[in-house]
């Protein structure tokens, strides 16, 4: 079997000699996750990427989500029962003002509203709605930096393709890019809102990272050409006791209507900072490849951490052994056969 690696490439590793170094590696395709990547940006990355490698790029869409805009410092201190500003427009957020996008999502709030933000890591309840803010309370203090991710349970209606989305793939497509993504993809009729943008000739990914994507998963399979499962997100909505069996089952359903499937999030993430990942993420990746996923996504690993390159030759070392691998095979053929 062919485990397609993907990376993710960012600050760490959007340079000439480190894609070079991916691409002998064997990455099968470099994502641009444009939740982090400036709308003036796209062409030049992209420009630059097509004269370094031959390697094909992916354009990995915002979507659906909600993220908190840029704030005064990567570390905003949020104290419990303080009273913060939730702001219908865009500020640069502080200890006592913060706003999210996109920019309708705080209108859409209510009193006894939550909002978490960056993996729980700051929780807001709504205590009073004004017409240019709200006013909430910290239910749970922590940390925020710029453009963390967020999520609420209220019922928020958000466009499955942000105006960034629409317009970074238009620039893609004009430059010979095949390969989209689509984040937070919930219905079949997000699928075909991308595929007016994209056509039906591009490559097309769909990210399941919620619970609808999850329970819509039957929708979606007929009209994509491959699905990768994001736990770090879909976390936020389902207990993380759960994900592996969720996994498991997402891959098994995949299987059987023929979609590849790839497995992303927190698969090396120690090698963000350490030039070894832990034995369980080594016995995580493997798993994963024998639950039958057809490809893995390196994403903080390649695009921020020390070991790029690292990482990249780790998940080949443990895609080797599960190619070796049989039902059949020795302690011995295990331990002592050479590379």
């Amino acid at each position: 079997m062919n485990t397609k690696i993907l990376a993710t490439l960012g600050p760490a590793s959007l340079n000439i000699d480190t894609v070079k170094e991916l691409t002998k590696k064997g990455v099968d395709l470099f994502r641009i996750n444009l939740s982090h990547t400036k709308l003036e940006n796209v062409r030049e990355i992209i420009e630059n990427i097509q004269s370094w490698t031959d390697v094909p790029v992916c354009l990995d869409s915002e979507g659906a989500q909600i993220r908190n805009q840029d704030m005064v410092s990567e570390s905003v201190n949020f104290q419990k029962d303080d009273i913060v500003k939730i702001h219908h427009t865009s500020v640069v957020g502080d200890s006592n003002n913060i706003s999210f996008t996109p920019n309708n999502v705080s209108q859409q709030l209510k009193v006894g509203d939550e909002i978490r933000v960056d993996f729980n890591s700051v929780c807001f309840c709504v205590t009073e709605v004004q017409d240019n803010f709200l006013l909430a309370i910290v239910k749970r203090e922590g940390t925020v930096g710029s453009n963390k991710a967020a999520d609420t349970d209220a019922d928020i209606k958000l466009s499955a393709v942000t105006p960034k989305d629409e317009k970074a793939f238009e620039i893609g497509l004009s430059m010979g890019v095949e390969n989209f993504s689509l984040s937070f993809t919930n219905s079949a009729e997000d699928v075909l809102q991308v595929r007016e943008i994209i056509g039906n000739n591009s490559n097309l990914i769909s990210k399941i990272e919620s619970i609808k994507g999850v329970l819509n998963l039957g929708e979606i399979l007929p009209v994509v050409d491959q699905i990768l499962i994001d736990r770090g997100d879909l976390s936020r909505e389902v207990s993380i006791e759960k994900i592996p069996f969720i996994q498991r089952r997402i891959i098994s359903y995949a299987r059987s209507k023929d979609t590849p499937v790839y497995v992303a999030t927190n698969l090396l993430e120690s090698m963000i900072k350490s030039a070894s990942p832990t034995r369980a993420e080594a016995n995580d990746v493997a798993s994963t490849l024998l639950m039958g996923a057809s490809g893995l996504v390196l994403a903080a690993e390649t695009a921020i951490g020390d070991y790029p390159i690292g990482s990249v030759e780790m998940i080949n070392l443990i895609i080797k052994q599960y190619n070796r691998w049989t039902t059949e095979s020795s302690f011995k053929e295990i331990i002592f056969q050479d590379d």
